[in-house]
């Protein structure tokens, strides 16, 4: 069965605390306890976010001697705004109808 990548990265994305964890990684890699530091949680319930965020492809994460610090992996939030992109043209052709509405009742 093939992976539903953009069903992954929604569900990802779905989570405040995960979008929290990747806004904080769009200024650089961290570690799990730089991570955890905003949030009132255990460094181990940010581990299981990560977790979710890695399989998603949102981020990665690498050894550096005792640390895995994790860096934002741009590729899935990439194929989420394309997916967006998609709908631009109708959004906005309900914007113009709006538009000119306010203006024939104006």
């Amino acid at each position: 069965m093939a992976v539903d990548t953009l069903s992954t990265t929604f569900a990802a994305l779905a989570d405040p605390t995960r979008r929290a964890i990747l806004a904080r990684l769009v200024d650089g890699e961290a570690t799990v306890t730089e991570l955890a530091a905003p949030f009132p949680m255990s460094a181990q319930a940010v581990g299981k976010h990560l977790r979710v965020l890695e399989r998603a492809g949102l981020i990665e994460r690498r050894r550096s001697a005792q640390l895995r610090p994790s860096r934002l992996r741009a590729v899935a939030l990439q194929d989420a705004a394309g997916w967006f992109e998609s709908y631009r043209e109708f959004w906005e052709a309900g914007f113009d109808r709006m538009d000119e509405r306010l203006r024939a009742d104006g």
